[in-house]
């Protein structure tokens, strides 16, 4: 029985054919690249000043980029997938890079998802890095300051990638299409302009995504009667229907969607709210996380401007251990709204100027007045002078509560917005009493 080869040796995914060759054809990361810029500049002097980590998102031109720059400096590229690697590839690789440098060739190192190698591995490679022997280009989508060893990282230089914007990503698509040699441009297309924007829209600045979407879409329909491939909106809806919404939590996805969720609630954007609060859910974060958080912000951020808020999201907060996702989004929005919509406060801030002047005066000893009288009142002086504020109008009476070193001290300021207003002015009005008198 003969069986067909392309099962055993499938041709390349139009991602991998389609990258670019050239430093002309690479698109995006203009920031890096484009002329006048560090790459750039560094490219055209014909050297690399030292190893370098590429940090950002999937399908951003990070391997490409690395490729690239061995191409154009004419030296030897070797790439390494953290995954699959050791530290006995390392050395093979090292030992190949110092017989190539007997013959005046130069090696460029790339390791993908470099963020991978435990410290052992990334010693391993520090002092052919230090030397000079290889230049390193570690590939990351983790944040390299919490991922890579600090020896390293001060022998590097750290690129920061961004997400390619959808104008990149229609280029990248068009240039596919239209490409006979590599890409799209013998097949009998006719995609909608509709279909293109939403691939764009919806790869989250992911080239290799795009364009193997774009692919999927053109392989998997059929010739209609015209002999045209027709892909619309439907299709690539179909090939991809949305955005793969789930992240690593100790990524940096997971501290920045939890920032833009807290910053828009203290921002009283509710729509922004709801809208992180849904991509926090849709990635599977741990909804007793989120709720923690909201209890934080009800007391940090809204607190006294509305007593109130810090209920609901209590009373939220135990509604979701009752009840579970998926009802208990119900709950998780609610909360987000109310604090969201409420009026905001950070007067609780005072506890912590206050404990800032406990470390750095130090402990004093309690004013006898408010010492517990139960001990020996009598003979010892506890709360001997101590003023019982019921006893008087408004249950209120001039008294001082602060040690003798610390009177005067003001750790308070209050806010004025909803009920805090009316709490801070009743607390003016004793003050200024107290004062009068």
């Amino acid at each position: 029985m003969n069986l067909h080869p392309s099962l055993f040796a499938p041709e390349q995914p139009l991602a991998a054919r389609m990258r670019p060759r050239t430093l002309e054809e690479f698109v995006g990361q203009g920031h890096l690249v484009a002329p006048g810029r560090l790459l750039w500049r560094a490219l055209k002097a014909g050297r690399l000043f030292s190893s370098m980590i590429f940090w950002g998102p999937p399908g951003s031109g990070k391997t490409t980029l690395a490729r690239l720059l061995a191409v154009e400096l004419d030296c030897e590229f070797f790439s390494l997938s953290a995954v699959m690697s050791g530290v006995a590839d390392v050395r093979r690789l090292v030992e190949e890079a110092r017989r190539l440098q007997g013959r005046g060739r130069r090696t460029v190192v790339l390791i993908d998802e470099i963020h991978r190698f435990n410290k052992a591995q990334q010693d391993a490679l520090l002092p052919h890095v230090e030397e000079g022997l290889i230049t390193l280009v570690g590939a990351t989508t983790e944040n390299p300051y919490f991922e890579i060893i600090g020896p390293l990282l001060s022998r590097a230089r750290i690129f920061l990638f961004e997400p390619l914007s959808h104008a990149e990503l229609l280029t990248i698509l068009r240039r596919a299409l239209a490409d006979r040699e590599r890409g799209l441009g013998t097949y009998p297309v006719e995609i909608t302009q509709e279909a293109l924007d939403y691939v764009a829209r919806m790869s989250g600045g992911d080239a290799r995504r795009a364009l193997n979407t774009l692919e999927l879409a053109v392989l998997s329909t059929p010739r209609d009667a015209s002999g045209t491939i027709p892909v619309d909106l439907a299709v690539v809806q179909e090939c991809l229907p949305r955005r793969d919404l789930a992240y690593g939590k100790g990524g940096d996805a997971h501290y920045d969607t939890i920032s833009a969720f807290i910053k828009s609630i203290r921002g009283s954007d509710v729509d922004a709210a709801l809208y992180w609060l849904a991509r926090l859910i849709q990635a599977g974060e741990d909804p007793r996380f989120i709720m923690r958080r909201l209890l934080i912000l009800a007391s940090e951020d809204v607190g006294l401007a509305d007593p109130r808020a810090l209920e609901q999201t209590a009373a939220a907060a135990r509604a979701l251990e009752w009840v579970g996702l998926p009802e208990a989004e119900y709950h998780l929005a609610q909360a987000t709204m109310y604090l969201a919509l409420a009026p905001k406060s950070h007067s609780t801030r005072a506890y912590f100027r206050a404990k800032v002047c406990l470390e750095e005066r130090g402990l004093t000893g309690v004013p006898a007045h408010l010492q517990d009288p139960s001990r020996d009142g009598a003979a010892l002086g506890h709360g001997r002078g101590y003023v019982y504020p019921h006893d008087f109008p408004g249950h209120w009476v001039e008294q001082e509560y602060l040690p003798g070193e610390l009177r005067g001290e003001k750790f308070y300021e209050p806010g004025e917005e909803g009920e805090e207003k009316e709490l801070a002015a009743a607390w003016r009005r004793r003050r200024g009493e107290s004062h009068e008198k």
